[in-house]
């Protein structure tokens, strides 16, 4: 899909994080956009701050673990933009802690927004883009896909389920003219844990920002990449140890302060909670 002029996405999670900066470079290349999250307020911002770039832009506040919500959210988007060309599946949720903090419903609640939202959304999508022999699905995975963080775990098995779920169904739809890629970034400056939690990520790994990782969602889609890993430190070690000598990926994560980095950040998010209880 070299040329995203005047094509219609829908991106969901929209409104926080890497949202806005996926949007921002979709819309400069002239895609239409409809964003989805939970909150109104935030999508609007979005759709604020993408409008200088005079593309079509419509928000559509809801829950996409909601299958109705997923359900009356194609179809809308069908009425108002024609057609579907590009789905990015960016909403996600994360949180540091040890595993056995965790409630079970915070974990369906996590698996529910990282994987099969994103399955049963694209499940939704499909039918529309084969019949026009067109489109491309983008996932927001992660380099914790690749190897399961300490304090992550719940996480980390919602992402690696991206990555494989993106290679099974990329090979699937290699002939159909549906492109399908996977997004996996390491620690981002300026979004996600860094924003919330203000800290530098362990010295191994060098935070990427989120304007590479909108650079890598367009790649995927003009060049339709399958699997593109966004970091500038030497992570890309640990999955490659781990594949080789598992206990020598352990013994990187401790020595390179990967391991202390979520112990710490699990026992403050631990006693806030606390707190507030």
């Amino acid at each position: 899909m070299q040329n995203l002029k005047g094509k219609n996405a829908l991106l969901t999670g929209g409104s926080k994080g890497l949202g806005p900066h996926i949007a921002h470079f979709l819309a400069k290349e002239g895609v239409n956009l409809a964003l989805t999250a939970r909150s109104e307020d935030g999508l609007r911002d979005t759709a604020e701050d993408v409008s200088s770039y005079n593309v079509n832009v419509k928000v559509y506040p809801g829950d996409i673990t909601d299958q109705p919500f997923r359900e009356s959210l194609l179809k809308q988007i069908q009425d108002d933009f024609g057609q579907l060309d590009i789905l990015i599946n960016n909403a996600g949720m994360e949180w540091v802690s040890s595993y056995i903090a965790l409630t079970p419903d915070y974990i369906e609640k996590m698996i529910q927004t990282n994987l099969i939202a994103p399955m049963l959304l694209t499940r939704l999508a499909l039918p529309d883009m084969l019949a026009q022999k067109s489109g491309h699905i983008v996932s927001m995975s992660s380099l914790g896909g690749k190897r399961g963080n300490p304090y992550g775990e719940t996480y980390c098995a919602t992402k690696a389920g991206l990555i494989e779920w993106t290679k099974g169904l990329r090979m699937e739809l290699a002939d159909s003219g549906v492109g399908v890629s996977v997004i996996c970034p390491g620690f981002v400056a300026e979004s996600g844990m860094f924003a919330e939690y203000n800290k530098k990520p362990p010295w191994i790994s060098n935070a990427t920002t989120p304007e590479k990782v909108a650079e890598a969602v367009i790649k995927a889609i003009k060049k339709d990449v399958g699997e593109i890993a966004v970091n500038p430190g030497p992570t890309w070690l640990i999955p490659l140890l781990d594949a080789i000598h598992p206990g020598m990926a352990n013994w990187l994560y401790k020595i390179g302060g990967v391991y202390e980095f979520y112990r710490k950040q699990a026992e403050e998010n631990e006693a806030k909670l606390k707190k507030q209880q």
